[in-house]
């Protein structure tokens, strides 16, 4: 059983790099709608992006609910929405949580359920919601606490033209040693091409997600079910080998400062020939308006090692604070941003490949984004119902989750095992240095398990 307990928040996060949309104006009052208004934190994601694009002129248009958006790097975003949940300030009415949040943050009494909400709006169809995702955002009690706006797993993305040039085949179910040959091949194919982009950048969520996956099919674990720490363990210490001498090797620039973000301008900019990450970058990569590669890009399944798969599970959702004192306004925001009908609304005026998909098994039937996603979208909808957060390795697990611990101290040992990861990705320390300190660390939060 986990214990209640306040996630440890190390420091304030600041508004540096913050980007604030504002759907009513300067200073985000409101001009219209009866002065009803509701405060939005979300991370800075394409996703998110075009959603703070395109709320005023048809949800609010339509409600006269205005929106102020609050978009963060998802390390910031991190900090700051826990920070505001965990100590009850109540400056967000909505926040974009994830699957790690969401049973942890519900223990806690944080999260307003959304079950209430949902079904009394038959045009949501809850129903429709794939079932990965609806467990993934369900508390113990078997009620939702968010509401997902996009679900991912993961995969490899290659540039096909490169392959074709280098005759190079890339398997529909590769392992992490045909992926490290192909990226060997690959290196240099074109001036500046590395073969591979990884991400470097610490963070639980952003180094620690496609690691984790890895050592999760290399063998290895962050604990055993009975909570003994394995951060040392010659599993975790392969995979961790395996995947820093990758990016060192044949990673793109500047690796220990690279998330998903500058992966993805690095694919889409065509300065890596493969990238291994989240299934939700393939609409990005597919939009011709800032992609050099759309069309060009091939994709398969997450890299194997003992497992049959390996991608992670997560979705980027909804979540209502329980100190918001605007919960109908809230809630009328987020059914719409989870809607079909907003699924509709961006293929119509952003282009198909760039909706929000991987939560609603119609979005897989409609004819236009069908024919959009074609290179992508069955692979995606099969690697999110293949996850299995309750047994993604090749051990019994102490909770749920691929790519990450459902215990509140995991946002804080994960990020500072990865800081040291980084740095080692940076040559500023070994592996074995890194994942020995990683185990004390982890063995602490054992303890309290125990």
């Amino acid at each position: 059983m986990r214990t209640r307990r306040m996630i440890h928040v190390l420091a304030t996060a600041t508004a540096a790099g913050s980007l604030l949309v504002s759907c009513s104006g300067a200073g985000g009052s409101s001009s219209s709608g009866g002065g009803k208004s509701i405060n939005v934190l979300m991370v800075g994601n394409p996703q998110m992006e075009d959603i703070a694009q395109l709320t005023k002129s048809t949800f609010t248009k339509d409600t006269g609910i205005e929106v102020n958006f609050t978009i963060l790097p998802e390390n910031e975003l991190r900090d700051k929405v826990t920070q505001d949940i965990a100590t009850q300030a109540g400056q967000y009415d909505v926040a974009t949580v994830g699957a790690y949040e969401v049973p942890v943050w519900h223990e806690n009494g944080w999260l307003h359920e959304l079950d209430s909400y949902a079904d009394k709006d038959s045009a949501f169809d809850k129903g429709d919601l794939l079932k990965p995702m609806v467990q993934s955002l369900s508390g113990s009690d078997g009620k939702m606490y968010a509401l997902p706006f996009y679900g991912e797993s993961s995969f490899l993305m290659y540039n096909k033209e490169v392959m074709a040039e280098k005759g190079i085949t890339v398997p529909e179910r590769p392992t992490w040693q045909q992926v490290a040959d192909i990226a060997a091949e690959a290196d240099g194919a074109r001036p500046g091409m590395k073969g591979i982009c990884l991400r470097g950048l610490p963070g639980w969520g952003e180094l620690g997600a496609p690691l984790t996956t890895m050592v999760n099919t290399f063998g290895g674990t962050w604990f055993t079910k009975d909570w003994k720490a394995q951060v040392n363990s010659p599993e975790f210490k392969k995979a961790t080998n395996f995947y820093v001498d990758l990016v060192r090797k044949h990673g793109e620039a500047g690796a220990p400062q690279a998330g998903f973000t500058e992966c993805l301008n690095a694919m889409s900019q065509g300065k890596v020939a493969m990238w291994y990450d989240a299934t939700s970058a393939a609409g990005s990569l597919e939009d011709p308006k800032v992609s050099k590669v759309a069309g060009k890009v091939g994709y398969a399944y997450a890299p194997v090692v003992e497992t049959k798969s390996s991608g992670w599970l997560w979705s980027w959702a909804w979540a209502m604070p329980k100190t918001t004192k605007k919960a109908d306004a809230a809630s009328q925001f987020m059914l719409w941003a989870s809607s079909k009908e907003y699924e509709k609304l961006v293929g119509e005026k952003l282009g198909w490949p760039r909706v929000p998909a991987g939560k609603r098994s119609s979005t897989y039937e409609i004819p236009e984004y069908r024919k959009a996603s074609e290179a992508f979208g069955g692979i995606t909808l099969n690697s999110i119902q293949e996850a299995d957060p309750t047994n993604p390795g090749v051990q019994p697990r102490p909770t749920v989750g691929v790519q990450f611990v459902a215990v509140p101290e995991f946002q804080d040992l994960g990020t500072k095992v990865t800081q040291e990861i980084s740095a080692a990705i940076a040559g500023q320390t070994s592996v074995d240095k890194a994942l020995n300190d990683g185990q004390k660390l982890a063995e602490e939060v054992a303890a309290k398990h125990q």
